[in-house]
């Protein structure tokens, strides 16, 4: 009986390594899948900032890779803004 609880608590942490190189695997993905949700629940949110950024795509006829690099900085420094202005109203 006592042999069997250590065959099964060794499978047990075996499988865990397996599973948490398996987590590592699909850790970068699950983030960018997270980030590109994020931004599609913003832009719900905020129908009046999207219909900008077609604008301006349509007005300046910029490369798809040089919209996605402008909105990219565009979005970080929204969620800067977004995480000073939360701490600052803490601070009060």
């Amino acid at each position: 009986m006592l042999q069997r609880r250590h065959e099964l608590l060794a499978k047990i942490a075996l499988q865990r390594k397996q599973l948490a190189e398996i987590g590592k695997h699909w850790q970068a993905p699950v983030a960018a899948m997270d980030k590109g949700l994020s931004v599609i629940r913003f832009f719900r949110s905020h129908p009046v900032l999207l219909a900008g950024a077609v604008a301006l795509l349509v007005m300046r006829r910029h490369s798809l890779a040089g919209l996605l690099k402008n909105a990219g900085q565009l979005w970080k420094g929204y969620r800067y803004l977004l995480s000073l202005s939360a701490k600052l109203l803490l601070r009060n």
